[in-house]
């Protein structure tokens, strides 16, 4: 019994390497949300024609960015840049399908990938949310 135990605790630390990667971005705040979105609603009817963005605020750190990518799915990101910590400039705009940070370093993303474009590599990618079709034209986005 006791080899056994010493042979599964040597499998547990052998498997775990230090070049795992590990999701280091603390500057989010894990915010619970739960959020229905109607696409019939003037505020959301955007969403209704692919290749279109919306911004919610009230939710997520600094607000959801709602991405409508294609007939079939719609993408939803936190509004905060992730690699910033919270103030006034850290809220992204939306410029087409990109995001961008309106601190110095201007750090932009793609609203597709949620990765960082340009020459300055990012750490942190933007924050997914899970979006759910629930019914006609609506959905529900959550965390």
């Amino acid at each position: 019994m006791k080899k056994l135990f010493l042979m599964l605790s040597c499998i547990v630390v052998l498997a775990c390497s230090k070049n795992d990667p590990i999701y280091n971005c603390n500057y989010l705040l894990d915010v619970g949300v739960n959020l229905t979105v109607n696409l019939n609603l003037p505020q959301y009817n955007q969403l209704l024609f692919p290749v279109n963005a919306v911004r919610v605020n009230g939710y997520g750190n600094n607000g959801i960015i709602l991405v409508r990518t294609n007939a079939d799915s719609i993408l939803a990101w936190d509004g905060a840049d992730p690699n910033h910590t919270s103030s006034s400039c850290s809220k992204l705009t939306i410029v087409g399908l990109n995001a961008v940070c309106g601190c110095e370093d201007g750090n932009e993303y793609s609203l597709i990938t949620g990765t960082a474009l340009g020459d300055n590599a990012q750490p942190c990618t933007l924050k997914p949310y899970r979006v759910e079709a629930i019914g006609n034209n609506s959905y529900y986005v959550s965390n």
